[in-house]
C-alpha cells in the first residue's frame, strides 16, 4: 500500500515540476521585438477631401416628355374593342394554349380546320369562328395552321392586336 502511495507522490511532484515550468516568464526578448515594430508602425490618417460647391441643373427640356410621368403610347391605329353583345362560341371557354390543330378537310373551295380542345372534343373551325379567350377570331385556314387575330388590352387599357397561330400537331409514335 505504501509504495502506491509513493508512486502517486512521486507522480504528482513530476506533474507539479513540469506544470512550473510552463509558466516561465522568459518572454524578454519577445516584449522587446513588439515594442520596436510598434514603435516604427504609424499609422497614417488621409486628410477630408475638399467639399466642392453645389452647383443647380437647370431643366430646360419642357417640350420633351416627363420622364417621371407615365405615358401612353400612340399607336398608327387602334383596335376597336371586342363586341361583347354577340354569343360566345364553344372554343372561346378555352385557354388557346389547350388548344391543338390536328388536321383539316375541304369543302369545295372552303379550309375547315379541326381543333382538339383540352377536354378532348375536337371541333371545326373556318374563317370567322372565334376561338381561344383573347376574342380571338380566325382570319386563314390553311394546310398545318391556322391563323387567328386576337384582341388584348395592353396596360394603358387601350385594345391591341396581335396575329397568333395554332400548328398543326404530328401524331406522336406509340412504341
Amino acid at each position: 500500500m505504501m509504495s502506491t502511495q509513493l508512486r502517486v507522490s512521486a507522480g504528482l511532484l513530476a506533474l507539479t515540476s513540469l506544470l512550473s515550468a510552463c509558466g516561465s516568464t522568459d518572454d524578454d526578448d519577445l516584449r522587446k521585438w513588439m515594442a520596436e515594430q510598434g514603435a516604427s508602425a504609424r499609422g497614417k490618417i488621409e486628410p477630408i477631401p475638399a467639399m466642392r460647391p453645389y452647383e443647380a441643373f437647370v431643366y430646360n427640356a419642357f417640350d420633351q416628355a416627363d420622364p417621371f410621368k407615365p405615358r401612353k403610347i400612340e399607336t398608327g391605329k387602334g383596335a376597336r374593342g371586342p363586341d361583347l353583345t354577340r354569343r360566345k362560341e364553344a372554343l372561346e371557354a378555352f385557354p388557346l394554349e389547350t388548344l391543338a390543330m390536328v388536321g383539316n378537310l375541304q369543302r369545295g373551295r372552303a379550309m375547315i380546320g379541326l381543333v382538339r380542345a383540352s377536354d378532348g372534343r375536337v371541333f371545326q373551325v373556318r374563317q370567322g369562328n372565334y376561338v381561344g379567350q383573347n376574342f380571338g377570331v380566325v382570319t386563314n385556314v390553311a394546310d398545318g395552321e391556322i391563323t387567328l387575330k386576337e384582341l388584348f388590352q395592353d396596360g394603358a387599357g387601350d385594345w391591341a392586336e396581335r396575329q397568333t397561330k395554332i400548328m398543326l400537331q404530328e401524331r406522336e409514335q406509340k412504341k
